[in-house]
């Protein structure tokens, strides 16, 4: 993985690609928010110790990821600092986050993953460039940041972070290093849904047209159900990336009028965690658009919003610039 450098595609030729359906369940896409995943990982995390007293920065790796930060994000937020040795912008932003875990008293728990050693994290985070941010709360995926951002825009972070931890209802840890108490957790796990069970193995299996039909049938039953309709934009959006062309970012500056191509960047931009790039990209267009393509491009920004979730501390602030584009 010596090629990736910050601004570079990460990659192996000695480690196979994800498939979509991996890449989906790392990104918060699909497993991560499937109810039978979600108390599995509360319960197992209300069974595990606490952090220890002053533990607030731990090394991630392949082999432990699953226990220290998909479990551990039910007790409190998990930052993930992806970095490398060669980095030199990882090397000021590193400490910084150092200090800051130390500094939080056990709020949040930062946990380091080098992407040189745990390239199949990177690549299923599809990581594009280093350094790179990213939050876990309650088994789910928040977007961060890239690069090197100074201490104060870090801080800001933070702060939306917990705030978005209170409200999934992670309290954080106290002084002592006890994990604050999550409800989820002290649930009984509800009973597997065979329904969900057979569109996620087709989506496993990369069958976009079977893993949507299953969910298309759970809705026809349960219109309201918002594990399947959240599920079934997943898959669209699945869909889409796995026939993206690999300039879509390029052809869609060379064609700023075209709307098609509009979408297809900010597909790219949204897989490869520029988050603001994307939103930015789609309210922009929505200003400048009327009729049949502006509702068309204010859906995929909906789409995205549902998909990113709540409790990312992006949404908020982009709705609010999608309401004033369109009015």
């Amino acid at each position: 993985m010596r090629a990736m450098r910050p601004g570079a595609r990460s990659g192996s030729s000695s480690t196979p690609a994800p498939s979509p359906a991996a890449i989906a369940a790392m990104s918060g896409a699909v497993d991560l928010g499937a109810v039978k995943a979600r108390s599995e990982a509360a319960a197992r995390a209300a069974a595990a110790p606490a952090p220890s007293a002053g533990q607030h920065v731990i090394e991630a790796t392949e082999a432990n990821f699953q226990a220290e930060v998909l479990d551990r994000s039910f007790q409190v937020p998990v930052l993930l600092d992806l970095w490398a040795d060669w980095c030199e912008p990882c090397k000021q932003l590193s400490p910084m986050l150092e200090k800051l875990a130390g500094e939080s008293g056990g709020s949040w728990i930062l946990a380091t993953i080098d992407v040189e050693a745990n390239q199949r994290i990177a690549q299923m985070l599809q990581v594009q460039s280093i350094p790179t941010v990213f939050a876990v709360i309650g088994g789910q995926l928040v977007p961060g940041f890239q690069g090197a951002l100074p201490e104060a825009q870090v801080r800001e972070f933070l702060s939306a972070l917990l705030e978005a931890a209170s409200q999934a209802g992670l309290s954080g840890a106290a002084p002592n290093g006890a994990a604050g108490t999550v409800e989820e957790a002290a649930a009984p796990a509800e009973p597997e849904d065979e329904r969900f069970t057979t569109a996620e193995d087709a989506l496993e299996a990369g069958d976009f047209d079977l893993a949507a039909e299953r969910y298309q049938a759970i809705l026809s039953m349960e219109p309201a159900n918002t594990e399947a309709q959240l599920a079934l934009r997943q898959v669209g959006l699945l869909r889409r990336l796995s026939v993206l062309p690999p300039d879509a970012i390029v052809a869609a500056a060379a064609t700023p009028d075209d709307v098609e191509a509009q979408l297809a960047a900010a597909d790219a931009e949204l897989a490869a965690n520029d988050i603001p790039a994307a939103l930015g990209r789609l309210i922009e267009l929505v200003r400048r658009l009327r009729g049949g393509e502006r509702t068309l491009v204010r859906d995929r920004l909906v789409e995205y919003f549902e998909l990113l979730g709540p409790d990312d501390p992006r949404v908020p602030p982009a709705r609010r610039d999608l309401a004033n584009a369109l009015f």
